[in-house]
């Protein structure tokens, strides 16, 4: 019997979703015969101590992973579960993904105190969020919005909304979904108004690359459309280098046809803004190859100017 020892933020919607893949996997090992016990382990980083700094001024990536990836390396635990929004392009060496597991609704929404829909806010509505990706589009889409920062978890950011007096705050679909809390939902953005964060929507499992107990069960779990999308969308930010401290957005989808190597084909759009939204560079490509694409992609906007919006935002 083994014993499979999960590592987890402690939050309300990591342990909702580190809950969800357990009982997955515990199904999968039924299945096939496979002997093993789950342990959760709750680990605080960086980012769930920092509450009253916006993301991009304490350090972006990484700040919702580290403290579990070292947990991982020390052998404190055998497999992570992270939002793949949340994970660096580069891993630490000696850990590798193990599962990308099918993904819930990518897009970011609107969680209103009136009306249903981001044309209803009244001019000069307060919205509020600290990612300056949404940021971005929404006041490029919207430029009277007064936009400011709101953290902490799902729930406090609710309260917020009404003890801070903001007329809407923006979150992901997806943890809303998972939490159970989709009916405080006023509006999905369509990712042509508002691109989502590279790989939101979908979970990470985190592993060491020297466990093939682990590796040949997540193997199992593993959802081909979505390892593909979200691969050509981290290729995406690898390129450009990105992080929660610039306004960097991508969306993958397998298009249903297939490309002339037997691949599926992918569609890709990507891209860099201001902070302020009033530069926004954006293109779509596709292709089979999902990292070739992502650094095509990024080449193109980089192409277009996207290396002085990111200077800019990073000095």
């Amino acid at each position: 019997m083994r014993k499979i020892v999960v590592g987890t933020r402690q939050s309300a919607l990591a342990l909702t979703q580190t809950g969800q893949v357990v009982e997955h996997l515990r199904k999968l090992c039924e299945d096939n015969g496979i002997e093993a016990e789950f342990e959760l382990k709750k680990i605080v980083t960086k980012g769930d101590r920092i509450l009253d700094v916006t993301l991009s001024k304490v350090g972006g990536k990484g700040l919702f992973v580290k403290e579990i990836e070292q947990a991982l390396l020390d052998g404190d635990i055998d497999l992570a579960v992270h939002s793949m929004k949340d994970m660096p392009f580069e891993l630490p060496p000696g850990l590798t993904v193990g599962a990308v597991p099918e993904r819930e609704d990518p897009r970011d929404c609107l969680i209103m105190r009136d009306g249903y829909g981001i044309d209803d806010l009244p001019k000069g509505a307060k919205v509020g969020t600290s990612s300056l990706r949404r940021a971005s589009q929404l006041q490029h889409y919207r430029p009277d919005l007064k936009i400011e920062p709101v953290r902490g978890n799902i729930d406090s950011r609710l309260r917020k909304l009404e003890t801070e007096g903001f007329d809407a705050i923006l979150l992901a679909g997806a943890g809303l979904h998972r939490i159970g809390w989709s009916d405080r939902i006023s509006a999905y953005l369509d990712p042509e108004l508002c691109l989502p964060a590279v790989g939101q929507g979908a979970l990470c499992i985190e592993c060491r690359d020297n466990d093939p107990f682990i590796l040949d069960l997540l193997a199992k779990y593993r959802h081909e459309a979505t390892t593909v999308a979200v691969a050509a969308e981290r290729s995406f930010l690898g390129k450009l280098n990105g992080g929660c401290q610039v306004p960097i957005g991508a969306y993958a989808k397998l298009t249903g046809e297939t490309g002339r190597d037997g691949r599926p084909q992918i569609e890709l759009t990507g891209m860099v803004g201001s902070p302020d939204g009033a530069k926004i560079l954006k293109d779509t490509q596709r292709g089979t190859d999902p990292e070739a694409l992502g650094l095509g992609l990024a080449e193109s906007l980089l192409a277009k100017g996207a290396a002085e919006l990111l200077a800019a935002v990073q000095e």
